[in-house]
């Protein structure tokens, strides 16, 4: 098929070739500069360089071999220690007297025989997720021993992506410090419990908790923000069960 050419393009056409020519061959100079620039560098460079990369590659080699061969086997091996500790828990959930309670909760943290309770398996397991959960349930049995720095100490070192367990341990905090009549630091671990985890069934709980504890401080805004939140936004909870009340009392105190 022909093609049209209108008179003097060819003339137009040869002269900007030739500038096209000409940035071309500045481009690849400029390109030509900067490759030997880099050359030289790495020249200069060549053995930090292969220092830097020999330094990663064993890292990542390091890390997957340290997971691989040590953490876990120590998870596995920390499964199978748990789970006795954990049978006396559960079997101190379900006791119906106070004395039992306590002997299988002090089992289950203190283990027997050649078998090891959760505060051994925190420690000796410190690097598994199951030396992690160690500690939530450790805290949890000195709780419901009233060993409240204990429970504090492994609660606080727990931490979990769960929706609901890391609210469970900050309110769990939160109640031993009730106990030990520090009522400011269980006022900001309640705070910490309702921002853990957004669900209908911690998140009431804990805001009543934070009101409760804000009216003793003899903060009635405070405990008027968390009693209003109950009701505006779970009211069908058992803590909206007499909100009503708690509201009035703290506007009463304002």
């Amino acid at each position: 098929m022909a093609t049209y050419k209108k008179k003097g393009s060819s003339k137009k056409t040869k002269k900007a070739q030739k500038e096209q020519d000409s940035t071309t061959a500045e481009v690849f100079d400029t390109l030509d500069e900067k490759a030997g620039k880099t050359e030289a560098f790495i020249g200069k460079y060549q053995n930090y360089i292969i220092g830097i990369i020999a330094v990663i590659a064993i890292g990542v080699l390091g890390y997957l071999g340290y997971n691989k061969f040590i953490i876990q086997p120590q998870q596995e091996e920390a499964v199978r220690e748990i789970d006795l500790a954990q049978q006396h828990f559960d079997q101190a959930v379900e006791a119906s007297s106070r004395s039992e309670k306590d002997s299988l909760f002090r089992l289950s943290i203190e283990g027997m025989n050649n078998n090891y309770g959760f505060v051994d398996i925190a420690y000796e397991y410190s690097s598994t997720k199951t030396g992690n959960l160690a500690h939530y349930y450790a805290g949890m049995a000195y709780l419901n021993l009233s060993e409240w720095t204990k429970a504090i100490e492994h609660l606080d070192q727990f931490t979990s992506d769960d929706e609901i367990m890391p609210a469970l341990a900050k309110g769990a905090i939160g109640k031993a410090f009730l106990a030990l009549e520090q009522n400011e630091d269980a006022l900001d671990y309640f705070g910490q419990a309702i921002k853990a985890s957004d669900n209908e069934f911690t998140k009431p709980m804990f805001l009543f908790k934070a009101g409760i504890t804000a009216l003793e401080l003899n903060k009635p805004d405070k405990a008027l923000a968390y009693f209003k939140r109950i009701k505006e936004n779970y009211p069908d909870s058992d803590n909206a069960e007499n909100i009503d009340a708690f509201i009035g009392k703290a506007i009463a105190m304002n």
